[in-house]
């Protein structure tokens, strides 16, 4: 008899995962349900008299193979584009610093680089290096990112270089952020080691390595498509169509109910028995059919930061950069709104038609209520006062977007991927054959984000 399997979600976890089960199993019937009209959840490429424009993630994580591999499959090798090797700064101090070379996530593993630099001063470069003698340090299960590196390198490190490159990927304080649930490579390293330092030089080697079995391959770290993300996902969703995947667009669910063998999705139009189910959805709306479980309080309490992306096109005669990079990130002890800013037209130049300029701002840090407490034409105003300080309107934008994500970044507080797995565990034994996935269990890049959908099929796939 043909196995059946629900996958509630159609944003990139849940196109992808439709992805894995068809090519392992083509004989499962796949039935994928979306509340919104589109596939591709926060994925959102706005197109307009040549520009094409992100109003959610900019890019990937280039070496992290599996979204390329699956770009490939569905016919878009030809469309990805590496962004070019370019500087990319950090504004503190009332100044925009580059980025020392050779740095991983602001760990230095060259010493003439972070030596240079005067983003740190004299003596937080003695502190950092100190990190060379020191022991490991004993967790017992986990430790904030913050702590980490303070006792690692020091506080003037943290808060110049680290915290503006790690806290904005996570939307959360640095202090409450859980190393092992974001980077735990850097521990892993460091006890490897003896040394942060030491472990990234290694890491940095180990990178060089890779790089060198694709040689001629562009040097820049993150991947696009020539028509912007939503072409992967316009690709991905007609390549499962293809596949014999269906897709209930406008269907929100309204209750999942647990049958002896089975589970029966409910909407309002239909009850319909599957043998398996595939959550992808935030952990906001999957509480809506789980909350009566008390082994998910650990969700009512979860915070999530409300964020806005505000994008701004100019004329080139009405703004002036001189800054040769890819934009920047903030030091939370700068006095701004926004937390960092890309410059889309230089990074990635087929965005943006001759003649014109295009900047992506980021507005919205933890327990900061900017976002909600502002339209947007005050919040745009606000995004064009901070980058004032870096550099030069003289005139106004083209157009401008704001793009607002409430509640979309889960905060990974200390002991998360501890309570993550009990609740995955409790899931395997109480509910059989179903699976949760997705940015509220763990990691929040795009190629993450499929890697959670493939190990989560896999799972799956070995119940039914």
């Amino acid at each position: 008899m043909t196995k059946s399997i629900a996958i509630i979600g159609a944003g990139i976890t849940g196109l992808s995962s439709a992805y894995f089960i068809k090519k392992q199993r083509p004989d499962i019937d796949v039935t994928i349900y979306e509340a919104s009209n589109r596939t591709g959840g926060k994925i959102q490429t706005y197109r307009t008299e040549g520009y094409t424009i992100e109003l959610g993630p900019e890019s990937y994580l280039g070496r992290k193979q599996i979204m390329t591999d699956i770009a490939k499959e569905v016919g878009l090798e030809s469309d990805l584009i590496t962004n070019q090797t370019g500087q990319s700064y950090i504004y503190a101090k009332n100044k925009l610093f580059p980025i020392p070379g050779g740095s991983i996530l602001g760990v230095p593993t060259d010493v003439k680089p972070f030596l240079k630099t005067k983003l740190i001063s004299p003596t937080g470069k003695l502190i950092a290096g100190l990190d060379l003698f020191k022991k490991s340090i004993e967790i017992e299960h986990d430790i904030s990112v913050g702590s980490f590196f303070r006792q690692r390198l020091g506080d003037e490190v943290l808060e110049n270089l680290i915290e503006p490159l790690m806290g904005g990927i996570y939307g959360t304080n640095i202090d409450d952020l859980s190393l092992m649930s974001t980077f735990p490579e850097f521990k892993q390293r460091e006890e490897q080691f003896g040394s942060l330092i030491k472990g990234m030089r290694y890491e940095k080697v180990q990178r060089q390595k890779q790089r060198q079995l694709y040689p001629g391959a562009p040097k820049g770290q993150f991947k696009q498509f020539r028509h912007g993300l939503s072409s992967f996902i316009e690709a991905l969703t007609k390549y499962v169509l293809d596949l014999g995947v269906q897709i209930e667009f406008n269907t929100p669910i309204q209750d999942i109910i647990v049958a002896q063998k089975s589970y029966e999705i409910v909407t309002a139009e239909s009850k319909i028995e599957y043998d398996g189910v595939l959550v992808t959805t935030p952990h906001q709306t999957f509480m809506q059919w789980f909350g009566n479980d008390p082994s998910f309080d650990y969700f009512n309490t979860m915070d999530s930061t409300t964020v806005a992306t505000v994008v701004l096109a100019f004329d080139e005669q009405n703004i002036e950069n001189t800054y040769d990079g890819t934009g920047f990130v903030i030091a939370r002890t700068s006095k701004t709104s926004i937390t960092a800013c890309t410059w889309t037209s230089k990074k990635w130049p087929f965005t943006t038609p001759e003649g014109k300029v295009l900047i992506r701002a980021y507005v919205g840090k933890p327990n900061d209520t900017v976002v909600n407490d502002h339209t947007d034409d005050e919040i745009v105003n606000i995004v064009k006062n901070d980058l004032s300080q870096m550099m030069t309107f003289k005139g106004a934008p083209d157009f401008s977007i704001v793009n607002r994500l409430p509640k979309s970044m889960p905060q990974y507080h200390v002991g998360h991927i501890d309570r993550i797995k009990e609740i995955q565990a409790h899931i395997r034994t109480s509910y059989p054959r179903l699976c949760i996935t997705g940015a509220s269990f763990e990691a929040v890049g795009l190629p993450d984000c499929i890697q959670q959908g493939k190990n989560a099929v896999e799972e799956l796939i070995a119940e039914l």
